[in-house]
């Protein structure tokens, strides 16, 4: 017999912050760079189209003796059942024996681990002047990519934000997105004054527009977050100016796509893994209808962190993160909740 964890929901949200994210997403990178990690293949399965599928990822941290996966399932059903859409665990297992550690519910750390990688995306390809934000996709993902890109992008004055279909659900969110972001983000950081006020004041600076003219946004960001789940470009090549940086994430299943094609050929593109971007990220549509091949990939961005490869070349690149999720990501994030949680002698421990 040995012990198992589970963690419940709030007490996952209650156990992460975005700083330490940031951190345990950057690690997983690196530790893919270093062949201390590997990806496993996606599985997908549609159990009735465009109702009801489940995905599972996967992956080994050898770096931190760990593995796992994240499950997740969405039924188009569900809220007329009184239940959520999208349901999903992470469940971590020691690599050095094979038994299961624990599992906890995957929102929390989706989002989390989601959000962090749009700004690691933008720490290491964008300009670091950079001071204006365009974030595509009003849902669940924006606050978490805001937040994480004010975090390690220190000059960003303006965020412009764009909902491809109501001008008026970006300006509810622009009306109460700083609200939003202190109470979702800062509590982790009450015991430390010196980054609540920190956060605070980044908060506090920035200027949050809405738009609906998406072609002059282009125009003038710097950077661009995409997080829809759109199958049609919604930004196009003639609109993007030279030394734009793009983290696309909202790619994650096949023939989604957010920006035109035609840029990946100009484009300096990374990606999280290689194998999975090419099947379902953003990559998908230019390697499919030639615009590129799999070779223009430069790099996966922990060869990047590593500094094995080279990021930006010049203030005149256009760079790409394309950011499929890997499961690597919600693993050490899983596993940092768990060891935070023994030692807090938080969530009920089975025995199995």
């Amino acid at each position: 017999m040995f012990s198992f964890r589970v963690i419940d929901p709030p007490n996952v949200e209650k156990l992460l912050d975005m700083k330490q994210v940031i951190e345990l997403v950057e690690r997983a990178y690196l530790l893919k760079a270093q062949k201390e990690a590997a990806v496993f293949p996606l599985m997908f399965h549609e159990f009735s189209p465009g109702k009801a599928d489940m995905d599972i990822k996967s992956g080994h941290l050898v770096g931190a003796d760990i593995f796992g996966l994240k499950l997740v399932s969405w039924f188009g059903d569900n809220p007329a059942k009184q239940l959520p859409p999208l349901v999903g665990f992470v469940l971590v297992l020691d690599s050095r024996t094979g038994v299961p550690i624990g599992m906890m519910g995957g929102e929390a750390i989706t989002l989390m681990r989601t959000g962090a990688a749009g700004g690691i995306g933008a720490k290491y390809l964008a300009r670091k002047e950079s001071e204006h934000l365009l974030i595509v996709g009003t849902g669940h993902l924006a606050p978490y990519l805001i937040m994480s890109t004010l975090m390690l992008m220190d000059h960003i004055k303006k965020v412009t934000v764009y909902n491809h279909h109501s001008l008026e659900k970006a300006r509810s969110f622009c009306s109460t997105i700083s609200a939003i972001l202190k109470e979702k983000f800062l509590a982790p950081y009450r015991d430390n004054p010196v980054l609540f006020e920190r956060y605070a004041s980044r908060i506090e600076q920035v200027e949050f527009a809405a738009t609906d003219q998406i072609q002059k946004a282009t125009g003038e960001a710097d950077i661009i977050i995409t997080a829809t789940p759109s199958r049609q470009p919604i930004i196009q090549k003639e609109w993007v100016r030279p030394g734009t940086h793009f983290s696309c994430i909202g790619a994650d299943l096949e023939g989604k796509q957010e920006i035109d094609e035609r840029i990946f050929a100009s484009a300096r593109v990374f990606v999280d893994d290689v194998d999975q971007a090419v099947q379902v990220g953003e990559t998908e549509i230019p390697i499919k209808t030639g615009v590129i091949e799999r070779d223009n990939i430069v790099a996966e961005i922990g060869s990047v962190m590593l500094g094995t490869t080279a990021g930006r070349l010049s203030d005149d690149d256009i760079t790409i993160f394309d950011s499929t999720g890997i499961a690597l990501q919600d693993l050490i994030t899983a596993d940092y909740i768990l060891k935070q949680a023994e030692a807090k002698g938080i969530g009920i421990v089975a025995n199995l």
